[in-house]
């Protein structure tokens, strides 16, 4: 498969940024690649594409799969496996952030809980221990934000999104009527 020098540079940026979605170089050009082909593709034609060997193509897919990121096609009286998206780019988008919370969040949750529970000993556990508090307060409120967020259509929340600025400037306006009691 010959990729266009644009779809090529967008699959190659697709691997760069891999490491800062959470995988690996060669498994961000295969979501990449795999995102930008109109048709499923066989494991050959990413290797062959991407000049990686079956193994590593195997490997990636393998974990695009634990992420649900990629589904497996058959087509009638062809023995291989093809792959595509396993859905909108919303909704790969939203399986991104699940992930991500399931391997970062949660157990920063789960430790600072545990740690919470106990009293602090000394003053300098006392101050940690608010700390903590503070950062485990800020990842519930974001947790819940998110999940609200992922519940809501792709429609609403491109329509929020867009709503940006506005939506601070209706927050500044309603501190001043509550400061002031009038929105001059």
């Amino acid at each position: 498969m010959n990729l266009s020098p644009k779809i090529e540079s967008f699959v190659m940026h697709c691997g760069e940024m891999g490491s800062r979605w959470g995988f690996n170089r060669t498994i961000g050009q295969i979501m990449g690649l795999l995102v930008m082909s109109e048709k499923p593709l066989s494991a050959n034609e990413i290797g062959e594409t991407l000049s990686i060997s079956r193994g590593n193509v195997s490997m990636g897919i393998k974990e695009l799969q634990s992420w649900r990121l990629v589904s497996t096609q058959h087509i009638a009286g062809d023995r291989k496996d093809y792959y595509l998206p396993a859905g909108s780019i919303w909704e790969l988008a939203n399986r991104v952030f699940e992930e991500r919370s399931k391997r970062e969040v949660d157990p920063t949750l789960s430790l600072l809980r545990d740690a919470l529970l106990d009293d602090p000993a000394n003053a300098q556990e006392a101050y940690a221990h608010q700390r903590m508090d503070e950062i485990h307060q800020l990842l519930e409120t974001l947790t819940k934000w998110t999940a609200e967020l992922q519940s809501i259509s792709p429609e609403k929340l491109t329509t929020l999104m867009k709503l940006g600025s506005g939506v601070v400037r209706i927050l500044d306006l309603k501190d001043r009527i509550v400061k002031t009691g009038s929105a001059d």
